[in-house]
């Protein structure tokens, strides 16, 4: 068999628009068919419907477009996979310390906004908040739960305003940022082929020839649809006939934590019980995973016990489990070492990328992406999201004039480039970004401004992290497809967003209170979220209390800030994997116990896999393979959800 027969993409692809007439109905098909599943997904669960989103309307779109005789491109396809995601995604987006959860647009903002006023953990606070974030509490548009008020007018004026100027924002930086780590920096994106690869089998089939993409599309998208029934569909049906669903495997992981106090005290393990943790282990460079592996089970069996007996974690207590023991390390010590080791890869990335382009220089060379694809001057890019940025911090300084304006614009023009930066270097190397931020540098900041009030905590401040867009960017690159078509798509789903997010918003909540018993994760976790809040917007006000005393020590800083920078320096000494370094750092920088599984397909992919197909079926077979499962995975999802929507609209119906 030829060579060239297993290449992830065909080298003989063009580059061409993937936006037409076919993604504008997939765009309204997601809007108005899957919008709702998504906002009920959200309030019920607390789930994305994201994946499922995704892959539906691509299979659907694939099948009608076979008995039409018209094939979809894989240019198509990748752009309708992200114009599904763009449509079902957290509404929070440019609001920061929103812990909330809200899928289905941004009104559901004003859905969080409107629970928050009128909460007995705002009780304290109602009368400081502003008229631009939500009508007076107690006001008639609460009881008539309806957005059709002119109390709501300035509330959406502003939410509107944000949107647009957000989305230019991670646009124009997300852009900026893969020109640097890919073009100058050539970093890989190894998750990025998982995307590509998907899109390219689809196209297959749409094309009416399965190869060898589609079979394995197919075989990974059997094994996430028997995963799928015991991991979602068992739950979630179950929970219409019975009082307490069942659930065959426990979600989302199996927790360790209470057995181990005698001999590992303070060891947060768990293990994932997603199968996705352990086929990313057959996708993610083998360095990166074992990194991984090193990191987070250093930090959890064999650093936390130590600190715990040098009476550094002070917090923990026997008996408690996973979420409860993470929160009270990080509190105690995670959570400034952990901005030290963010201060090492952003150095190292700085780093990295002066040696590349004093490379090029020296070498006479200068990179010139190809016409084809559709790009920017790197420098009109940068200009277009200082604009947006600068129009965040104007339009801040409006709401809140009584803060400090430079530390708007530091957020703005200094935090987001730089956690951007960080977070597209992990991504490029490592394929994640977990563990990449600065925890409580906004609360610490509200807190050491000198402000007294709370309108700054609800203020739209420009505190953002764009960086995951340059691995779409690199997607758009694998598939040949035109950077305007991204473009074009971001501006048609944000139009779409905003008007089915308003509507369906509007139609759930005039259905009844939000939240209420009808919605059980809201009703149980809400209050947790509104406490939380209200306890750091309290904390600018005369005489408040904040939580920050104590847990952002600059010793423990300076010890992470020392242990990364040394064990980088002994790395780049030995002539170490860096990806190894990355991996370590990522690993003990996340709180997700995904290492013990992804560890284990790491160890699959490489010692028996890869032996048994070779180098170059393996590393094209693995990402297809994971890309099918997400689809499995995702059609049960929609499934489960639709049924039991169908079922909870017939259970309420009055006779």
């Amino acid at each position: 068999m030829a060579r060239e027969e297993y290449s992830l993409i065909p080298e003989e692809l063009a580059y061409e628009d993937g936006f037409n007439i076919k993604t504008v109905w997939g765009a309204l098909f997601v809007g108005f068919v899957m919008m709702p599943g998504a906002i009920y997904l959200g309030l019920v669960m607390g789930a994305t419907l994201g994946g499922a989103a995704q892959w539906v309307t691509i299979i659907l779109f694939v099948e009608v477009a076979k008995r039409a005789f018209v094939r979809l491109k894989p240019q198509e396809i990748l752009i309708l996979y992200w114009i599904a995601g763009g449509l079902v995604v957290l509404g929070g987006g440019f609001r920061m310390g929103l812990g909330a959860g809200l899928f289905g647009g941004p009104f559901g903002m004003m859905i969080w906004d409107q629970y928050f006023v009128n909460s007995p953990q705002a009780a304290g606070l109602a009368k400081y908040i502003p008229r631009w974030l939500t009508p007076e509490p107690g006001s008639e548009v609460f009881l008539t739960r309806s957005f059709l008020h002119r109390e709501w007018l300035v509330p959406i004026a502003i939410l509107v305003t944000c949107q647009i100027l957000f989305v230019i924002n991670r646009i124009s930086l997300g852009y900026a940022l893969f020109r640097v780590t890919s073009d100058v920096e050539r970093l890989p994106f190894p998750m990025a082929p998982v995307y590509a690869g998907g899109a390219m089998a689809l196209a297959e089939t749409s094309g009416r020839r399965e190869g060898w993409r589609w079979r394995v599309f197919s075989i990974g998208s059997i094994v996430g649809v028997i995963w799928g029934l015991a991991y979602i569909a068992v739950p979630t049906l179950s929970n219409i006939f019975l009082v307490k669903p069942v659930t065959l495997l426990p979600i989302p992981w199996i927790d360790f934590t209470p057995y181990l106090k005698a001999v590992l005290p303070a060891a947060p393990l768990a293990v994932v019980t997603d199968l996705w943790a352990l086929l990313m282990g057959f996708v993610l460079p083998f360095w990166v995973v074992v990194g991984s592996f090193v990191g987070q089970i250093g930090r959890t069996l064999v650093v936390n016990p130590i600190l715990y007996r040098m009476g550094v974690l002070r917090r923990w207590t026997p008996g408690m489990t996973y979420i409860p023991t993470t929160i009270a390390n990080n509190l105690d010590f995670w959570i400034s070492f952990s901005i030290g080791l963010g201060v090492v890869v952003a150095s190292a990335g700085i780093l990295s990328v002066v040696k590349a382009f004093r490379g090029r220089k020296a070498e006479g060379l200068r990179f010139v992406p190809p016409k084809a694809r559709g790009d920017i001057r790197i420098g009109l890019a940068f200009a277009i999201w200082a604009a947006s940025t600068l129009g965040f911090v104007a339009l801040v300084h409006v709401l809140v004039p009584e803060f400090p304006l430079w530390m708007i614009a530091f957020f703005g023009f200094v935090f987001t480039p730089t956690i951007s930066y960080i977070t597209a270097r992990m991504v490029g190397l490592t394929g994640s970004s977990a563990g990449v931020t600065f925890p409580f540098l906004r609360e610490s900041m509200f807190y050491l401004s000198g402000y007294k009030g709370v309108a700054i905590w609800f203020a739209p401040v420009p505190m953002f992290n764009h960086g995951g867009l340059a691995e779409v960017f690199k997607q758009l690159e694998l598939v040949r497809t035109k950077f305007v078509s991204y473009v074009k798509m971001a501006a048609l789903s944000l139009g779409i967003m905003l008007v089915c997010s308003f509507l369906f918003w509007s139609l759930i909540w005039k259905l009844g209170p939000i939240p209420s018993a009808a919605y059980p994760y809201v009703h149980r976790v809400w209050p947790y979220f509104a406490t939380m809040q209200a306890m750091w917007a309290s904390s600018t006000l005369p005489g408040g209390a904040s939580l920050i005393q104590g847990v952002i020590d600059p010793k423990i800083i300076l010890t992470g800030l020392g242990v990364g920078g040394l064990t980088f320096s002994l790395f780049s000494a030995l002539g170490l994997p860096i990806s190894l370094f990355y991996g370590i750092l990522a690993g003990a920088m996340t709180w997700m116990p995904t290492a013990v599984p992804s560890f284990i397909g790491g160890m699959l992919g490489r010692y028996y896999f890869l032996k048994k197909f070779g180098r170059e079926k393996w590393r094209a077979y693995a990402p297809i393979l994971l890309a099918g499962y997400a689809c499995g995975l995702g059609l049960v999802g929609m499934v489960s959800v639709a049924t039991t929507l169908i079922a909870k609209s017939i259970s309420t119906v009055v006779f």
